[in-house]
């Protein structure tokens, strides 16, 4: 009975002892383990909006010839076209010194209209440079601003596959008309298809001042390609 007892003693001692131990062990993780991260991961990027015909013209803001900004937000409450421009290009050449564009952007800026020319040719390509673009500004006689999109980013943007490629923005920040200066694709306005020749721009620009919607708000645009950079 005595011996039965110590038993009993020793066998709550060492539960005792084991308790204890248990206790005592923490939850650190030992030298060298990895923490979870909680490291919030960076939101994506939205990708740049493009120009859809009747939606807002995605905003930009470009430098001229002279270094000074154009920004088209500012412009809000005026009607802007902007003419993709490569001085270079025989169909830019043609348009301005025997087509649609001759003095085109003269008589529409004394009605208030805003007429900004857009060149995204990159470095090295054709109609490229501060200098080559003055020479062609002179050469045509143009009064409006020449704005310099070297990395591409604008024309890609807006979808500019030619020049001239042609767009009309109305007063409230709309993309009203896409496409080419008129129906004559060798720019010199002597073939007109349908026999008749047809300014797209200025049937856009009319149709705005008396306040109908634009009829004929995209066409395909015909000239030589953007020289964007590969």
């Amino acid at each position: 009975m005595r011996m039965t007892s110590k038993l009993f003693r020793f066998a709550l001692i060492g539960a005792l002892f084991a308790t204890a131990a248990c206790k005592s062990t923490t939850s650190a993780p030992s030298a060298g383990s990895t923490q979870p991260s909680t490291a919030v991961a960076e939101p994506a990027q939205p990708a740049p909006e493009r120009a859809l015909v009747n939606r807002p013209a995605p905003d930009f803001t470009l430098r001229d010839l002279d270094g000074a900004p154009f920004r088209l937000s500012e412009q809000r409450g005026k009607i802007v076209v902007l003419e993709w421009f490569n001085p270079e290009c025989p169909f830019v050449r043609a348009a301005h010194t025997k087509g649609s564009l001759v003095s085109s952007a003269e008589r529409q800026q004394s009605n208030g209209i805003v007429w900004v020319a857009i060149n995204s040719g990159a470095p090295g390509k054709q109609g490229h440079g501060v200098d080559k673009n003055r020479a062609g500004r002179e050469r045509f006689g143009l009064k409006h601003a020449v704005l310099l999109d070297e990395s591409g980013q604008v024309g890609r943007q807006y979808g500019a596959e030619h020049t001239p490629h042609m767009y009309v923005i109305d007063k409230a920040g709309t993309l009203v008309y896409r496409g080419a200066i008129d129906n004559s694709p060798d720019g010199e306005g002597e073939s007109p298809s349908g026999g008749k020749l047809v300014n797209y721009v200025d049937a856009a620009l009319a149709d705005l001042a008396a306040g109908r919607p634009v009829a004929v708000a995209e066409t395909e645009a015909y000239g030589c390609s953007v020289k964007y950079a590969n």
